[in-house]
């Protein structure tokens, strides 16, 4: 009607939630359509994040459970701070995806326009946050108890109660987290963000090609690729139970448990690709743009300490501390970590009934020992096992650099396993990332409170 009127109606770009996933997979893998009804009702539309972690729908559930009460219930931080600290670590990840969303919240919220084109009118306080902003999301084994105390400590100007800052912290977190899953799972802008629509007619459709011969020789080589992937498939579940059986049979030195985890935190996994300068909208909002990740044992020098796990851990030290600054946020966000670690459906690609919790905890713990965390107790030995190559470079790319993910490296690995499961690693890299981020950060807090 509005076109017969002469007016330009805008048409979306998108076909699909994600870049890398056909929407009709996500369609029918998604099991439980009632959380996408529930959040169309409470929001009015269904974002492509929902969308997509839907195929997850226990996570799902406490991952908007934690959003919500982030951003909307009661707390240290007015709403309008919330989204603008949201918008400008998703601008680190040069994440325009979450800018672009947390600013329409910014701006419902009441915030004033010209925050979102410069940092400058925005109050000194939340600029005062930069420097917190930029290590959380590329180096957070950097925070130390001087940069709590600078925002924190009497004398410090504008200074930030404990319970403002741990507020910060975590919406920082959640949002570079966050970053790691729209890059991750190709998540395509929304039809009304920037780059989600246009005013150009469609291209005419193309004529249908005429399908394969089953003798031809494309279709050997699909056939061949298939069997290739059921061989690989076999193999890493053959590597699994072998693995299983030689943890029970034999007990490593602890000397033996380190050198293997240095071996693992120390390995050269590159990630090459490069994009091009951050899009206008983010750009005007980072500050020192050519701080990024660095490995954490770059080799020929010297490493920071390692933080080992048993002398501050998430279950022992962080969550009563987060409690305690910021009541029942710390139960969320366990129960959030809890269902990303444990959730399992007991397959793998086309395998039923299958244990898959050493493949599970080798993940949590590689993206744990990208951060400079071991465990004691763990054999790192396991990760070099279970995890091939292709899937390193995506899991390390998605949780140090994430605006590096490409669909190339993203189709790399897991060849032959399904959509949702790629995205249930993902949920894994997301939250590992989230949790290690969080405990540097509460740790230089515990320092400073003593």
């Amino acid at each position: 009607m509005m076109s017969e009127k002469g007016v330009e109606v805008p048409r979306a770009l998108a076909s699909s939630p994600s870049a890398f996933i056909p929407a009709k997979e996500i369609l029918k893998e998604v099991s439980d359509h009632d959380i996408l009804i529930e959040s169309f009702l409470s929001l009015g539309h269904v974002d492509h994040i929902t969308m997509v972690m839907a195929l997850h729908h226990d996570y799902l559930s406490c991952f908007l459970k934690t959003q919500h009460a982030l951003f909307e219930l009661d707390g240290p931080l007015p709403r309008h701070w919330r989204h603008y600290i949201a918008i400008l670590a998703a601008a680190r990840h040069h994440c325009s995806y979450l800018v672009q969303q947390h600013s329409v919240g910014f701006l419902e919220a009441g915030g004033e326009e010209s925050w979102l084109g410069s940092l400058k009118p925005a109050p000194t306080k939340l600029r005062s946050l930069q420097t917190l902003n930029k290590l959380l999301a590329h180096r957070p084994w950097l925070i130390t108890q001087k940069h709590i105390q600078e925002l924190v400590c009497p004398g410090a100007e504008p200074r930030w109660s404990l319970a403002e800052l741990i507020h910060a912290v975590i919406l920082m977190a959640h949002a570079h987290s966050l970053c790691s899953f729209v890059w991750g799972c190709g998540i395509n802008p929304e039809p009304d963000h920037i780059g989600g629509y246009t005013f150009r007619p469609p291209s005419p459709t193309r004529l249908p090609r005429s399908p394969r011969s089953p003798n031809s020789p494309a279709h050997e080589d699909s056939r061949q690729e298939l069997a290739d992937g059921v061989m690989e498939v076999e193999v890493l579940m053959k590597r699994m139970v072998e693995l299983q059986q030689q943890q029970e049979e034999e007990e490593c030195t602890q000397e033996e448990m380190v050198t293997r985890f240095e071996r693992e935190r120390s390995e050269g996994i590159p990630t090459a690709v490069v994009r091009g300068d951050p899009p206008d909208l983010v750009l005007h909002l980072v500050e020192d743009a050519e701080f990024r990740y660095e490995d954490f044992a770059p080799k020929g020098e010297q490493a920071p300490p390692t933080m080992r796990a048993q002398d501050y851990s998430w279950e022992d030290h962080g969550f009563s501390l987060f409690n305690r600054l910021l009541p029942d946020m710390g139960q969320l966000l366990d129960e959030k970590f809890q269902v990303a670690s444990d959730l399992t459906y007991h397959r793998m690609a086309m395998h039923e009934g299958v244990d898959t919790l050493t493949l599970r905890k080798a993940l949590w713990n590689y993206i744990h020992c990208l951060y400079g965390i071991r465990y004691d107790d763990y054999d790192y030995g396991s990760v070099n096992v279970l995890l091939e190559r292709s899937l390193k470079l995506f899991v390390k790319t998605m949780a140090c650099h994430p605006e590096q993910t490409t669909a190339r490296i993203y189709n790399a690995f897991w060849r032959h396993f399904r959509h949702s499961e790629k995205v249930h690693a993902n949920l894994i890299v997301m939250e590992a990332r989230l949790q290690a981020a969080l405990l540097y950060t509460l740790r230089a807090i515990t320092h400073y409170m003593r």
